[in-house]
């Protein structure tokens, strides 16, 4: 068995920094997250920010998933594969154009909290829909351009091969099917797409806001 990494203690400790606030029906075990995914795990389940509704959160850093059900019980996790252009932001107009005329650049997934929803794309798959306005869904691996080695990119043991998409996020079909659809059940839910070029409470303007109270009840 392998020793726990300094990433995965602090992941513990931002997750128990919070828990004086009220207790969870279920918490989840916060080996199972990165730190900063952690910590908005945490400020999620306290906060009622997901509105009662499933919810996932996603470490651009680490190309990693978690899945919740509404209660914040812990569904599953996996890799999974992200837009090739490094950022947070999404490119202006970029959900009118054809992946043709996408530049390099702009294939980024943008950071955020988003109302998903579960809808089609135009290949008559079922996706979760993140930014349907951008074009930017949660789908199945795709594995049609066999160049890009999609599937062999989600089994390797690190991140650094895991940017390839045009900033959808890519998840194993059997995760997909088997988790994903079967938390979300035709419905909404709210996924938390963690920042890699900004702080994380510049994005999470609610995690920021709970953070200075608790530094000014001073506990």
């Amino acid at each position: 068995m392998r020793a726990p990494s300094a990433r995965t203690v602090l992941g513990i400790f931002a997750a128990a920094s919070y828990l004086w606030l009220q207790p969870l029906a279920a918490v989840t075990p916060a080996r199972t997250l990165t730190a900063d995914a952690a910590e908005l795990f945490d400020w999620v389940s306290h906060s009622g920010d997901g509105g009662g509704l499933p919810f996932m959160i996603i470490d651009k850093r680490q190309a990693h998933l978690w899945v919740f059900d509404r209660s914040g019980k812990l569904q599953g996790d996996a890799p999974v594969l992200l837009g090739v252009a490094r950022g947070d932001d999404t490119a202006p107009g970029i959900g009118d154009k054809k992946l043709s005329e996408i530049k390099p650049e702009e294939r980024t997934t943008p950071a955020g909290r988003f109302l998903a929803e579960v809808g089609m794309n135009l290949r008559g798959e079922d996706v979760v829909w993140i930014d349907y306005d951008a074009a930017v869904s949660m789908h199945r691996v795709l594995t049609t351009n066999a160049k890009e080695q999609r599937a062999r990119r989600l089994e390797t043991p690190t991140p650094s091969d895991n940017r390839v998409s045009y900033g959808c996020i890519n998840v194993p079909t059997a995760f997909f099917e088997t988790v994903v659809s079967a938390t979300v059940k035709g419905g909404n839910s709210v996924v938390y797409v963690l920042p890699e070029s900004r702080p994380l409470r510049s994005v999470f303007s609610g995690l920021a806001t709970a953070q200075s109270n608790l530094m000014t009840s001073g506990r």
